[in-house]
């Protein structure tokens, strides 16, 4: 399957069950990255738009670059009406940007899936001078709770290619390389409460969960189901995540 197609029949689960970004992060680019309201963002792999919203609120011109047209017309969906949101056709390595337009690009959930060097040379081109790149993931914390724990012995369990997928092991230093660039690390805490439906809805989002209609689907629901009534407490779990922004300035 072709990455940019990963996500197709997954858009409604995504745009419900996805976590979204602390507002602290805002902070962050404000402090370090110059970002103000008025600042030109390239979201690139924006999806349904959940990294692109934190930037509309504050005030930004979001450019959301996305290939994958449900997702895209997601986006489009979620922010109709907003000026300052402009849906793109296009990838990371071709972005259809204009060059040396762009104050901020960032890229929330996605960079693990993009062609690293042909990325890096798009994102020098569309990047006014002294322009920053900001890298965001939420990273569901592994073994924090019992819940957690179960959770990713599922992933390993029913996950179609997930140990292929997984971007948690970038590091500052293996960015640094890849974009010739000193990148910096900025992790703030997040997390999500779920009910039985909520948490259903987070894993069937994952590219790498069996769909329905697979022959493990029923099995890996049922499997849910059971950590689910193990560990809930009042009808809720929790999933606890870091959100790391990994920046540079170019």
């Amino acid at each position: 399957m072709k990455t940019a197609e990963r996500f197709s029949d997954r858009v409604s689960n995504y745009v419900k069950y996805r976590p979204g970004y602390p507002p602290g992060i805002l902070d962050l680019f404000k402090d370090r990255m110059g970002l103000h309201a008025g600042s030109v963002v390239a979201d690139i792999g924006c999806g349904p738009g959940n990294s692109s919203e934190l930037f509309l609120e504050f005030g930004c011109s979001v450019l959301g670059v996305e290939p994958n047209e449900p997702m895209r017309a997601a986006a489009a969906n979620a922010f109709a009406g907003n000026r300052n949101f402009t849906p793109v056709d296009g990838t990371a390595q071709e972005t259809g940007l204009a060059t040396d337009s762009i104050d901020i690009v960032v890229a929330g959930q996605a960079f693990h899936w993009f062609s690293e060097k042909a990325a890096v040379d798009e994102f020098r081109r569309i990047l006014k001078p002294g322009g920053h790149v900001a890298l965001i993931w939420n990273e569901r914390r592994l073994d924090a709770t019992p819940f957690l724990k179960a959770y990713e012995r599922l992933l390993i369990d029913f996950g179609t290619d997930y140990q292929a997928v997984r971007h948690d092991n970038l590091t500052v230093e293996q960015l640094s390389e890849i974009f010739g660039h000193k990148f910096e690390e900025a992790s703030f805490p997040n997390r999500q409460v779920f009910d039985l439906e909520g948490i259903t809805g987070r894993l069937r989002s994952s590219s790498y969960t069996p769909a329905e209609g697979h022959p493990a689907f029923r099995p890996m629901i049922e499997k849910l189901e059971e950590i689910f009534a193990e560990h809930e407490e009042n009808g809720r779990i929790q999933v606890l995540y870091d959100t790391n922004v990994f920046f540079a300035q170019f």
